[in-house]
This record gives C-alpha cells, structure tokens and sequence, in this order.
C-alpha cells in the first residue's frame, strides 16, 4: 500500500475520551491510540464512528500532559472485533502540534540507540 501521511506516526500508549460535537451528540467514547503525529491519530474503538464526523478529545500523552483536539474521522476499517480509525487534527493549537513532534523526535532517538 502507498505510504499517503504527511507526518511520521509514532506509537502511543494512551487513551482519549471523544464527543461527536457535529451532531450535538453528547455520548463520551473511550477509544484505544495506535499512533500519532502532529497532522493525525489512529486508534481502536469498539463504537462505530462516522466517516466525516468531528470528535472533541481529550489526549493523554507520554508527559501526562492532557492535549484538547478536535478530530476529524478520514478512515475506517474493520479488525476482528474492534474498528481501526484515522483521524485528522483540526485546529490545533502549534504548541501542542509541537509537543506531539517532540515525542516523535526522541522515540526516534530511543529507536536509534536500542540499536
């Protein structure tokens, strides 16, 4: 398959808690994050999601830290038991798009190493 991300994804050991906002849907979704960059997520939900559909979340990173984001949902496709989501960062402010980089730069770092 062609490589199409214009950010590199790095894995990610967290959770989010999402809300539709398009829809006035007020339901919290707890989903599982498979990797990040600073232009987009992917992650596991049980829950079926709407291609198009814009999710609030709220995003624990690797510092414990708690970045807010809107999501919206560009790709869906079914594992066995679960649904595997792409989604892409909407409005986000550069601090926290930074912050998402920075891990990105040492994960690397500590790839290289392992080495």
């Amino acid at each position: 398959m062609e490589e199409r991300r214009r950010s590199k994804r790095t894995d990610l050991q967290s959770r989010i808690l999402a809300k539709r906002i398009d829809s006035g849907d007020q339901q919290e979704i707890g989903v599982d994050i498979k990797n990040v960059s600073k232009t987009g997520i992917g992650f596991y939900c049980d829950e079926i999601l709407d291609i198009g559909a814009v999710y609030e979340a709220y995003l624990t990173i690797w510092t414990k830290e708690v970045i807010h984001a809107f999501i919206e949902i560009v790709r869906i496709e079914k594992d066995v038991d679960t649904y595997e989501y792409g989604g892409l960062f909407i409005g986000m402010p550069e601090i926290d798009l930074q912050r998402i980089d920075v891990y990105n730069v040492v994960s690397d770092a500590e790839s290289y190493i392992e080495q």
